[in-house]
């Protein structure tokens, strides 16, 4: 019993000692062995590894992707406006002594001297771009060199940067107005333009409108007098034709057509005429015609 408890002491005892000689890092870390403040080795493997107490310090970080996600950025561009521009960014530690000597082991640190590096590559990029450059015809080249210029200037503090993303570019709220009204000015007069050119669209149209109209209705007018003038003349032969085939019956069915017009019902006509006339000689003459 007395050499049970001695193992297991002899066990405790042993594992405390190890936890001073020894330390873990597992997949998702990386550390820096320090003596006295002093970098001395870094960039440790998954596994167990050797320090001496007291002189040594071990310092771990998490070797995983972090993400910088600050407030909207204020820049400027060529259209003398100011544009709030919201980004994040993604790295992880590349080179972790010179991360720990550059950023004194800190992840806040890191990230203030991080948005210190975007925030000038921000400022560099939009100098030389309008707004619309930026939101449309340029912004691919615009994520290209934000990336690579983030990237490069970060090896400083031991970053290596997987990637940037601008989320959103919207005007500042102090020149909102007068961007406002300069776009409406803009699209007024490009309205009056448009109005313009309507306007004269129209008159165009209704006077070529009117040039056809005439030129139809003479054409009309002038097949109209056409078949009139045929019809007419077909007309006067059929009265000669008739008139010659008997021209006795031709003068009686006009006569009776004078007087079916003279003496219509209603009509009011009154007449003073001799009975002898030459109106009324059908009247007069008893004999039958033939």
């Amino acid at each position: 019993m007395n050499k049970l408890i001695a193992f297991i002491f002899g066990v405790l005892v042993l594992g405390v000692l190890a936890s001073f000689f020894l330390f873990t890092i597992d997949e998702k870390q990386t550390a820096v062995k320090l003596r006295f403040g002093e970098v001395v080795q870094a960039g440790y493997e998954p596994g167990l590894h050797y320090r001496t107490p007291v002189v040594n310090n071990i310092v771990k970080f998490d070797r995983r992707i972090q993400t910088l996600d600050n407030a909207p950025e204020r820049v400027f561009n060529t259209d003398n406006e100011y544009l709030m521009v919201d980004y994040f960014v993604k790295w992880r530690i590349k080179d972790v002594k010179q991360f720990y000597t550059s950023n004194g082991g800190l992840i806040a640190k890191a990230n203030a001297n991080l948005t210190g590096v975007v925030k000038n590559v921000l400022l560099e990029e939009f100098s030389i771009r309008t707004l619309d450059q930026a939101i449309s015809t340029q912004r691919i080249e615009l994520m290209d060199n934000l990336r690579e210029q983030t990237k490069l200037r970060s090896e400083d503090y031991g970053i290596e940067i997987v990637d940037v993303r601008i989320k959103q570019i919207n005007l500042d709220q102090s020149v909102n107005e007068s961007v406002y009204n300069r776009m409406r000015s803009e699209r007024l007069v490009e309205a009056a333009e448009h109005r313009s050119t309507g306007r004269k669209e129209s008159i165009n149209i209704r006077a070529n409108t009117d040039k056809r109209i005439r030129i139809m209705l003479a054409d009309a007018e002038q097949k109209a007098a056409v078949l009139r003038g045929e019809g007419d003349a077909e007309a006067t032969k059929l009265f000669a034709e008739s008139y010659n085939k008997n021209p006795e019956f031709y003068s009686f069915t006009r006569s009776l057509e004078a007087y079916s017009k003279s003496f219509q019902e209603g009509s009011g006509n009154v007449m003073v005429l001799d009975p002898n006339s030459e109106f009324f000689k059908y009247f007069n003459n008893e004999k039958k015609i033939e």
